[in-house]
């Protein structure tokens, strides 16, 4: 039990005295510009800085860091995620900005970390006096690599956790393109068998116009002539009739009279 305790209360003390971190997700708006700041007191000391773009356009960001002197550190654009450490030349604060000034209506989640490590002598260790100095420096090491082996699982969380939100945004914009792509073409389709309709109704209309309408050709009469030449002889022929009955029956009676 005692060993135990003594390991954690040296987990704790190299935790806590050499490393403090602050980790953040903040929502940058369009054509925002916001800075954070870190105060070292240590010269020389490590300075981690993480960040990485969650969800939101392109899942870029400009960013820069300044020293106390208003001195660029770091400084690019068009990031998607960002993870460097530097050490710390003088005391004092410094700026890390974020800016997404060339989004004009997409925000952008950011998911950053800062943290700094001290170079100084690490953190005596609580011990006993019976412990010899070699057990110590062995536990010392033991708990340096359970912590180096912690920051190393924090750092895949956080590449899986960036994976997995880009990975969902690029699923989610397919969907609402593949959606608005299908109304798109189910509107075509329509228009076409509406089109279609009238072309076919339209071909329809002409070709019966043309069989209600008969040219006239110059060898054959027209309508209006040939009712004309089939009621003229049904007036004619009786006419006709009416000339040669009298014809023979004058003929009957000249043959009558000379017989007589």
């Amino acid at each position: 039990m005692a060993r135990r305790a003594l390991i954690f209360c040296g987990l704790l003390a190299c935790l806590v005295n050499l490393v403090s971190g602050t980790a953040l997700t903040y929502k940058l708006a369009p054509n925002e510009k916001a800075c954070f700041f870190s105060d070292v007191q240590q010269q020389g000391a490590k300075i981690a800085f993480y960040f990485a773009v969650q969800s939101g356009g392109s899942f870029d960001v400009d960013y820069s860091v300044r020293g106390p002197s208003d001195n660029i550190i770091m400084e690019n654009s068009k990031e998607r995620q960002v993870d460097a450490v530097f050490t710390a030349k003088e005391t004092g604060e410094y700026k890390f900005c974020f800016n997404n000034e060339m989004s004009t209506y997409t925000d952008k989640m950011v998911d950053f970390e800062i943290a700094i490590e001290g170079e100084g002598p690490s953190a005596l260790l609580p011990s006993k006096q019976s412990t010899p100095p070699e057990q110590t420096s062995a536990l010392e090491e033991s708990i340096m690599k359970v912590s180096r082996d912690l920051s190393t699982i924090n750092r895949n969380q956080k590449y899986f956790r960036t994976r997995e939100n880009r990975n969902f945004s690029t699923v989610k914009s397919t969907e609402s393109r593949i959606f608005n792509f299908s109304v798109v073409e189910s509107g075509l389709m329509v228009c076409m068998a509406g089109l279609q309709v009238f072309i076919v109704r339209f071909f329809f209309q002409g070709a019966r116009k043309e069989d209600n309408v008969e040219p006239c050709s110059p060898t054959q009469p027209s309508s209006v002539e040939s009712q004309r030449k089939w009621f003229v002889p049904q007036y004619s022929e009786p006419q006709k009739e009416r000339e040669v009955l009298p014809q023979e029956m004058r003929r009957g009676t000249k043959a009558g009279s000379r017989l007589g």
